[in-house]
């Protein structure tokens, strides 16, 4: 059955077009995933890190962060924010995970 990802909408309206691609490419693989913990994640995404409630995903080669919260028993994504790298180590974002 796969993930429930929930503001696919949050992808295609980044602000950030270059990003998009990756950002598809990451739903694809998710959409389809049954993960049970992080460890099943990083079969996926090697890099993704678990920070708090949340999950950050380098995106596009490093440049962005999409961060993400799973609900491993629900089986659903809600994604948070996305972000550029400088953005991302600001920490502003951290508040929600």
């Amino acid at each position: 059955m796969g993930m429930t990802i929930l503001s696919k909408s949050t992808l295609r309206d980044c602000g950030y077009p270059d990003a998009v691609d990756p950002l598809y490419k990451w739903y694809a693989i998710a959409k389809n995933a049954n993960w049970q913990n992080i460890a099943e994640v990083r079969q996926e995404f090697p890099h993704a890190d678990p920070i708090g409630d949340c999950t950050c995903f380098n995106i596009g080669g490093n440049k962005y962060r999409l961060i993400v919260q799973i609900n491993y028993i629900k089986q659903k994504i809600f994604i948070k924010h996305i972000l550029t790298h400088k953005d991302y180590d600001k920490g502003n974002w951290k508040d929600g995970c």
